[in-house]
């Protein structure tokens, strides 16, 4: 996988907004695969100035990467009404371009795997962008996952839920227990992955993915196994990498057409 050390998670978020808008660029009706929480953040901010400054988006899709189960369509902390204030709306893109799993089906397995159906029928993800958990998790594939996985539902731990109480008023009973999230086998159908990695507290989980063994236990490892894997990590989050003199290096080397 390539690996891309930046000087902070700002420079991160240009460098793959960057990426986003050549996407565009070359397949104006590309689909964006988005993730949720505080790491890509700058991303959205970035390409959103870039939209400000003439990009346009108008043709561009959205799909999400996971969903809660069980709140009510519109809840405003379910990963859909997050996905479309921090991108759909600052991109000023229309609601129809945005597609994810439905959380709240009757069916919850069926709706998973129509997920999937939905995904291969709009043609594949030409670029998903991903976090890691200190883990190693990617989505919600925590370790020990199936690298082979499809969209499923996914029993949140205790600890997760802990962590997201801040989202719902620092109520653990409002926290759902369970998720539906893309697969690692799902992940890797797309043809680019970027995974934005930020802080040291990251560090450990960086390097058992890029250096370590591919394993089951580490399920961002998997994208080793990927033809166009991209990693972007700050400076806090390369500390623990053996090679981060070689990645910079062949990094700066590269031609400035070439892009990530």
């Amino acid at each position: 996988m390539e690996v891309v050390i930046v000087p902070d998670a700002a420079a991160g978020g240009e460098l793959i907004a960057s990426a986003i808008a050549d996407l565009v660029v070359r397949k104006p009706d590309a689909l964006l695969g988005v993730a949720t929480g505080s790491t890509p953040l700058p991303i959205y901010t970035a390409l959103t100035a870039r939209v400000r400054g003439g990009l346009d988006v108008s043709r561009l899709r959205v799909c999400q990467l996971d969903e809660y189960v069980g709140l009510p369509k519109g809840h405003p902390e379910s990963y859909r009404a997050t996905v479309l204030r921090e991108v759909v709306e600052p991109l000023g893109l229309p609601e129809e371009h945005f597609f994810g799993p439905d959380g709240s089906a009757a069916d919850i397995q069926g709706a998973c795997e129509d997920y999937d159906r939905a995904l291969a029928a709009a043609g594949g993800v030409d670029l998903q962008i991903l976090g890691i958990g200190t883990d190693g998790h990617i989505g919600f594939n925590e370790p020990c996952s199936s690298l082979a996985s499809r969209t499923r539902i996914k029993t949140l731990t205790e600890q997760t839920r802990v962590d997201n109480a801040r989202f719902f008023d620092n109520d653990i009973d409002q926290v759902p227990h369970h998720v539906i999230t893309q697969g690692i086998g799902t992940i890797l159908d797309a043809r680019h992955l970027v995974l934005l990695a930020t802080g040291a507290n990251k560090a450990d989980a960086v390097a058992a993915t890029v250096e370590g063994p591919v394993a089951s236990l580490v399920p961002a490892s998997a994208l080793q196994l990927h033809p166009h894997a991209t990693v972007v990590v700050d400076e806090a989050a390369a500390t623990g990498l053996k090679l981060a003199d070689y990645f910079r290096a062949t990094y700066a080397a590269k031609p400035d057409w070439q892009g990530i």
